[in-house]
């Protein structure tokens, strides 16, 4: 039986990242994956979705050329663009195999139980095989919710994961269900390469985000840019699906006819054949892997990171949990998780993206907010690119002056996240942006002007500037 110090099970980006980084650190790793390496991020999510909202991007800037003296007429093929994301999937999957080679990690193909919480039996059509490790990482991620009305039919009915994965179907027409991260940016999406969206929400596009209100009416307003509004309050109560496309019939008794339909209904953890209960590891009510606050399930050395074990569901957050987990492993005082402090993004008609609390969190801990704010709109930088929609809005504590949280809202907001997610210190990153030097003009200047806004309007000179 061939023994490992790290098994990890699933290669999405938690997986991939925990199995790099345990062999970086001088682990003999084993990483299992049954599907494609890399998992849903790489294949079907985060990666090729970035990469259409990218052409999206081209596409909405182009209708500001002609003011800048610049003549062009830019159309969209949605079949070109789908060949596109194939070719950037398949360079980054061999990157990360190579790379793996490289490192000398075990990588097997399969499927992967857990025998008990040491032992894992991997299958391979009629192969079969019994593995051994001191630590193993549970990271097999999720997959799509499939709403009761319908599941997916081939052309028809398509998962966010389906539309990678096959060649979208023919037709314009297009309904798009659901109100949360996946249908925010695939309405903008899939308007901008030249689809016909019916955009179909139970509620208010990202309400149950911590997005503030200001940040979701600047995303409205930038989707009315591009005549896109969800149908709120509307939830499909049944589909018809027939060679000429499918009959939606909503629950307020409208219909809706479609060439075809994408959900955006969510996601489920996917746990099933795991053998869990063989090593005493629990699911809550949702399904998701039960573990605590260091990311350890019933059994000790079984680690759990990831879709598998948080209604998160971000790519950002299982990164995370594989460093976590990985410190966690090898550490003598183990770590606890803190997700609020993992950045999180949205890419649609504006990018968004925010980390730490919002105001209602900071109330519920007792703790008095600060807000210091800079629009984009007199920038020099978004004013030169003819970009100006959104802001910066930090969050400070009115007694210590730590920060609190951030919101940055804006082209390249997921990129500026990270000068307050790398801040060496909570308790003095405001400073630390106030006394920092900035190329200029840059967007980032603005996260020092909303730092020294914040400072002048509640009191907190001494806290920021120092």
């Amino acid at each position: 039986m061939d023994r490992y110090d790290l098994i990890v099970i699933g290669s999405g980006p938690g997986g991939y990242r925990a199995a790099v980084l345990g062999a970086l650190r001088g682990l003999k790793v084993a990483i299992i994956e049954r599907r494609d390496w890399g998992g849903c991020c790489l294949n079907r999510g985060c990666v090729p979705k970035k990469a259409w909202h990218h052409s999206a991007k081209w596409i909405a800037q182009s209708r500001a050329l002609a003011s800048r003296g610049l003549r062009a007429k830019v159309t969209a093929d949605l079949g070109v663009a789908w060949e596109h994301q194939r070719e950037v999937v398949a360079t980054v999957r061999d990157s990360y195999e190579s790379y793996m080679k490289r490192l000398g990690i075990t990588a097997l193909r399969g499927h992967g139980r857990l025998l008990d919480a040491q032992r894992v039996e991997l299958s391979a059509g009629d192969t079969v095989q019994t593995i051994e490790g001191a630590h193993i990482i549970l990271a097999t991620g999720s997959s799509p919710r499939l709403p009761s009305w319908s599941g997916e039919v081939p052309g028809r009915v398509l998962t966010t994961d389906t539309l990678f994965d096959e060649p979208p179907p023919a037709g314009k027409r297009v309904a798009l269900i659901g109100s949360g991260v996946i249908g925010t940016e695939f309405a903008f999406i899939l308007t901008l390469l030249g689809k016909e969206v019916v955009w179909i929400c139970g509620g208010e596009p990202l309400a149950r985000s911590l997005f503030s209100n200001q940040a979701r009416r600047t995303l409205r307003e930038a989707m009315a840019n591009y005549d896109i509004a969800p149908r709120t309050g509307a939830r499909v109560q049944s589909a018809r699906v027939g060679d000429d496309g499918v009959a939606l019939t909503l629950e307020d008794g409208g219909e809706e006819t479609v060439d075809w339909v994408c959900l955006g209904t969510g996601r489920v953890p996917h746990t099933e054949g795991l053998g869990l209960e063989a090593a005493g590891i629990e699911t809550d009510a949702a399904g998701f892997v039960v573990r605590n606050a260091h990311l350890q399930t019933a059994a000790a050395n079984v680690y759990a990171i990831g879709d598998c074990t948080s209604p998160a569901m971000t790519a950002n957050q299982a990164l995370a949990d594989a460093t976590l987990a990985i410190d966690n492993i090898l550490g003598d005082t183990p770590r606890a998780q803190d997700p609020l402090w993992v950045p999180e993004a949205i890419y649609s008609a504006v990018e968004m993206a925010r980390i730490g609390m919002d105001e209602d969190t900071a109330e519920d801990e007792d703790l008095e907010p600060a807000v210091g704010f800079a629009a984009f709109e007199t920038s020099p930088r978004a004013l030169g690119q003819g970009d100006t929609a959104g802001f910066v809005r930090l969050l400070g504590d009115m007694d210590s002056g730590a920060l609190l949280g951030g919101e940055i809202v804006g082209s390249e907001a997921a990129e500026l996240i990270h000068l307050l997610a790398l801040a060496p210190d909570r308790d003095t990153a405001l400073r630390w942006l106030a006394r920092g030097a900035y190329n200029h003009p840059t967007r980032a200047e603005e996260l020092l002007n909303a730092a020294e806004t914040m400072a002048s309007k509640w009191g907190l000179r001494d806290h920021i500037f120092g």
